[in-house]
């Protein structure tokens, strides 16, 4: 996924100043042939008007052949320089949308993680309709060139004309400008809070939508609604509140409009009346003044749009800036692939030392979830301990490259993910094993007996999330993907919560004929054996450990094999056997 090597812009408005610049070519030429459509539009009541003059009223058949080939080719040149300006126009925007949807998809999927809040439905939305609706800032742009362009042309024209007119619309224009400028701000404001809860709605109804048999499974479908219709009112309040101040934009525009329109008709009418001005003039006056109007509501138009492409960028922007899920640096690891922890404190880790030497199977014990959460956020990469190290193969582990670290260490925790695809290719998502080690590795998480009962075995379909299969399923399906990685350094956490009692006996079994083949002594002889850590208080796991390491209250209590905790410390036996 490609991604952009210069730094996400800080604001909206920043984000916005770049699409304009980054696409100033294009968009100079659409504006110019857009602002050349404007000034014809412009042009056509002064030239019905030089007609009237010129030709009918004088009479004159070559003087209206004349005026009136002019006339056709302005508006030939009205009908193309707007299709022109439409097509490099409509093409940068396009090109636009498509760069901030790729951005905010390279930061999203990056290797290294992002740590977002939002819900997938509504990251999806930014991705989606808040690149969009950004990127549409090009079209106010050039649209706003053109409506000044004609304004320009109307002051001039009507200046040559009569210079009274010229003051009222060079009046009337600058009060309905300043009035748009005034219904901007409470408007953009609105429209952010509309962006927010229409992303929020979405995201719900996504993942509502997503998970709808689970929830059935589990009767919580009737508060799943509830919490969506609570943020689809919220939504549908905000939409109403922002746009409540459109219509008020859109009407002040309209009416300031048919203000500047009366003003002139009556100025230009007595001034008729007088002899001051022609029949041709009174029609080009009459019809400019018409013009003015389109120009205003246009503004206005993309004053409204402008402020929903700030809000659209500020969600862009706000999640271009979420922070890396993962620490990475440059280093490589310098010794065997083993997995130590020195005095760490972290979150409710206190003083925590721990090691697994290549070819141990390693188990943990955490009485509070919270120590059990901490070490995994740590030996993911997700944070640096406040005190102490967690080195692995000899380096510290935010020292490794992400590449590094993955070639190492996989950990793999007890919330399965599964994508859309097969049993196999969620297995395998490489492609890498033969058949062979594939079916060593369902053995190993008894994940055997799951393609034993789908019709299409290895090639059964899986949605997203694997929905379709229960949760004993879904871990099993996952701990086999963990033992078929190639990373020398296995964590596993909870690995067995969702299966039955057999199942679990069967795993722990499997588990160590894959990982640990032979004896604790022989395994560690060789710094090439597999290093495994559990993290679980499962006794049937424990008992199949090297080694087991005790937390309470974030220290290490005490450390031994299952079967002498048993014996030896109460307060592990009320843990493990409660």
């Amino acid at each position: 996924m490609p991604t952009t090597s210069a730094p996400a812009p800080a604001t909206g408005g920043a984000l916005l100043r770049r699409a304009l610049r980054r696409n100033a070519p294009r968009l100079g030429g659409a504006s110019a042939l857009i602002a050349v459509w404007q000034v014809c539009e412009a042009m056509v009541p002064v030239m019905i008007g030089v007609v009237v003059d010129r030709a009918v009223a004088t009479g004159s058949w070559s003087a209206l052949a004349l005026w009136g080939g002019v006339l056709c080719a302005l508006f030939a040149t009205l009908a193309f320089s707007y299709r022109g300006g439409a097509i490099v126009g409509e093409g940068a925007l396009q090109r636009e949308g498509h760069r901030l949807r790729t951005e905010v998809s390279g930061h999203l999927l990056d290797p290294r993680g992002a740590r977002a809040d939002q819900v997938p439905g509504d990251l999806l939305a930014v991705a989606t309709g808040d690149a969009d609706q950004a990127a549409a800032v090009l079209r106010q742009a050039w649209f706003a060139v053109a409506a000044v362009a004609g304004f320009a042309v109307t002051a001039v024209v009507l200046a040559r004309i009569d210079l009274v007119l010229t003051l009222v619309v060079l009046v009337g224009v600058p009060v309905a400008l300043l009035v748009n400028h005034l219904l901007a701000g409470p408007l953009t404001r609105r429209s952010a809070v509309r962006q927010e809860a229409l992303g929020r709605a979405t995201g719900i109804a996504t993942d509502l939508v997503t998970g709808l048999r689970p929830l059935k499974g589990i009767g919580a479908e009737d508060v799943a609604l509830a919490r969506y219709r609570r943020e689809s009112h919220r939504a549908a309040e905000a939409s109403v509140a922002a746009a409540r101040w459109e219509g008020l934009l859109y009407g002040a525009t309209q009416g300031l409009s048919g203000v500047v329109l009366v003003v002139v008709a009556l100025v230009a009418g007595s001034r008729a009346l007088d002899g001051a001005l022609s029949i041709g003039e009174l029609i080009a006056v009459v019809g400019l003044a018409q013009f003015v109007a389109e120009p205003l509501q246009t503004l206005a138009y993309f004053v409204a749009q402008l402020a929903q492409s700030r809000a659209s960028a500020d969600r862009l922007v706000t999640v271009l800036a979420t922070p890396r899920l993962l620490l990475a640096g440059e280093g490589a690891a310098t010794g065997p692939a083993d997995l130590a922890l020195h005095d760490v404190h972290s979150g409710t880790l206190r003083g925590v030392d721990l090691r697994a030497a290549p070819g141990e199977l390693v188990a943990v014990v955490a009485e509070d979830p919270a120590d059990a959460a901490a070490l995994v956020r740590l030996l993911r990469g997700e944070l640096r301990p406040d005190l102490g190290e967690v080195r692995l193969g000899g380096t510290p582990l935010t020292d490794l490259t992400l590449a590094e670290t993955r070639r190492l260490l996989l950990v793999a925790d007890h919330q399965v993910d599964l994508f859309e695809g097969t049993l196999r290719s969620n297995v395998d998502p490489g492609g890498r094993l033969d058949d062979e080690r594939l079916a060593a590795v369902l053995v190993a998480s008894a994940a055997d007996e799951v393609v034993a009962h789908c019709a299409g075995g290895l090639e059964e379909p899986v949605t997203v999330g694997g929905t379709t299969l229960s949760g004993g399923q879904r871990q099993r399906v996952g701990l086999a993907r963990a033992l078929a990685a190639p990373a020398p350094v296995l964590v596993l956490h909870d690995p067995t919560t969702a299966v039955d009692a057999a199942t679990e006996h069967r795993i722990a079994a499997a588990l160590v004929a894959e990982r640990h083949p032979g004896e604790q002594g022989a395994a560690a002889a060789t710094s090439a054996a597999p290093t495994t850590l559990l993290l679980t208080s499962s006794p049937v796991l424990l008992a199949r450990a090297h080694r087991v390491v005790h937390l309470d209250g974030g220290r290490v209590r005490a450390t031994g094999t299952h079967a002498q905790l048993v014996r030896d410390d109460a307060a592990y036996r009320e843990a493990v056997l409660r």
